[in-house]
């Protein structure tokens, strides 16, 4: 385990030294060049050739219709550089190192949403470069995406640290400044300045953090591209980014809808570009211009800001314990069990999986929370493996209720199999069997992913209290005459 980091310079050891060299390294390489003579061609080429993967992925996103609208393949580096510019081919490197480096290490929501965003703010930010600048509209590009290098780095590579910062700041009336400070013992934009400076990212991309240097045009680009994909989030007529567009129109010339319309069609570009680089999971982060999408898109970031909410879980465990004498149907029983879980105890994602095919695997009965729709149609483990156990029948052998993730359960850990977490993630979870008497059911699953915050150990109590609860209702309906 990572000795833990307080302060700013042993943030940078820690990222520099352990978690991040050959991504910083690719980094700066590709950074470093220009186009000033032929020589960089060759060198581009050799930075990209170092990573078989990464040549791959260049070469396929070069062969895309967004870049390549010709279709005349693209089967090496240096024809890629011929045919859709050596600015482009080192923008496709870099911003593939970022994402797949970054996301190959954490699927944190708070890493894929920051992804989003800052790949948002890079095409924002080159788009309205295009109008001011004759050249380096690509380095504004460049310097949009790393604007937030820092806290890139922190979601991606924390940890424990990530856990404990998500978890504080998800408390009611939190100061995110006041929280990160406290749990970091620096600020984000520190730690990007700082990783800007270690990695020597160029100046662009360190001034657009200094009030001093806005009036550049590259850094104000940088900063205007930053402060719309952050605005769009709340959506596209709020008076935030009114107050933005007003901005834009300004310094570059144009009237409010016609820059209105530049920020909408760079949001499509973004999406676009997204998916031209095989990030799906960005496209659906960055806001869309549909109106019925942002509604829906607005609905999602208020369900990852899922509160517990204490009346409606005692009212639900109230009315549990009720229908354990009156045998309530099955249908009432598992609406309260959900909404108690849920809304009550403000468990994020949430399965109820029974034992089917004569009692050899699990499938998943009922599911609630964002991302388990698939769930309910193809989630199906087989009980026994006697090459590979698992801790959803290590559970249910067991009869006991677990907590994974924290040191109690790490003994365990080995039992969360690698199907298992490609299926549900990474992270805590709770699981528990759920028992009519002594007649197996099947389980309960319950995590919260959705904002990646750190389960509570009153969330494992009600998930406890609600799952024995609903044996004993299921217990009674089995004896009803």
């Amino acid at each position: 385990m990572a000795t833990k980091c307080h302060g700013l310079q042993s943030w940078i050891d820690r990222f520099n030294q352990a978690e991040l060299p050959a991504l910083a390294s690719v980094v700066q390489d590709l950074h470093r060049l220009t186009l000033g003579d032929k020589s960089s061609v060759q060198q581009l080429a050799d930075v990209l050739l170092r990573d078989a993967a990464l040549t791959a992925k260049v070469l396929r996103i070069g062969n895309s219709v967004y870049y390549n609208p010709s279709q005349e393949a693209i089967r090496t580096i240096s024809r890629a550089i011929v045919l859709i510019g050596f600015d482009n081919v080192r923008q496709i490197g870099l911003s593939v190192s970022l994402i797949d480096g970054l996301l190959a290490r954490s699927s944190r929501d708070q890493l894929a949403e920051l992804l989003a965003r800052s790949f948002h703010a890079a095409v924002q930010a080159r788009n309205i470069a295009g109008y001011v600048l004759a050249k380096n509209d690509e380095e504004v590009f460049i310097a949009a995406l790393l604007h937030n290098v820092g806290e890139l780095a922190f979601w991606g590579c924390a940890g424990d640290a990530a856990d404990e910062l998500a978890s504080a700041l998800a408390q009611p009336g939190a100061q995110e400044d006041d929280v990160v400070m406290q749990v970091l013992g620096t600020s984000f934009r520190q730690l990007s300045l700082a990783l800007v400076k270690s990695w020597n990212l160029g100046d662009t991309v360190s001034l657009a953090h200094q009030s001093t240097s806005q009036n550049d045009p590259a850094v104000k680009a940088v900063i205007l591209g930053a402060k719309i994909s952050q605005a769009a989030l709340d959506g596209w007529d709020t008076p935030a980014m009114e107050a933005l567009v007003g901005q834009l129109a300004s310094f570059i010339g144009v009237t409010l809808e016609e820059a209105m319309q530049q920020v909408l069609a760079s949001a499509e570009e973004t999406v676009k570009m997204a998916a031209t680089f095989g990030v799906s999971q960005l496209c659906k982060l960055i806001p869309n211009t549909d109106p019925e999408q942002i509604r829906l898109q607005q609905e999602q970031r208020k369900a990852r800001l899922l509160q517990p909410n204490l009346l409606v879980l005692q009212q639900a465990l109230q009315d549990l314990g009720l229908m354990v004498s009156r045998r309530a149907d099955l249908g009432l029983v598992l609406d309260t069990l959900f909404k108690g879980l849920h809304e009550g105890a403000g468990l994020e994602r949430i399965m109820l999986m029974v034992l089917s095919d004569g009692q050899s695997c699990f499938r998943a009965k009922r599911v609630t929370g964002e991302g388990t729709e698939s769930w309910a149609h193809d989630f199906i483990l087989p009980v026994s493996q006697f090459e590979q156990p698992h801790i959803f029948s290590y559970a249910l052998r067991n009869k006991e209720a677990l907590w994974m993730g924290v040191p109690a359960s790490y003994n365990l850990n080995e039992l969360v199999t690698q199907p298992i977490r490609q299926r549900l993630g990474q992270g805590m979870f709770f699981v528990a069997p759920l028992l009519a008497g002594t007649r197996e059911i099947g389980l309960l699953y319950a995590d919260g992913r959705v904002s990646g915050r750190a389960l509570k150990h009153e969330q494992f109590v009600a998930f406890q209290r609600f799952t024995q609860l609903t044996g004993r209702c299921l217990e009674a309906m089995s004896k009803k005459a």
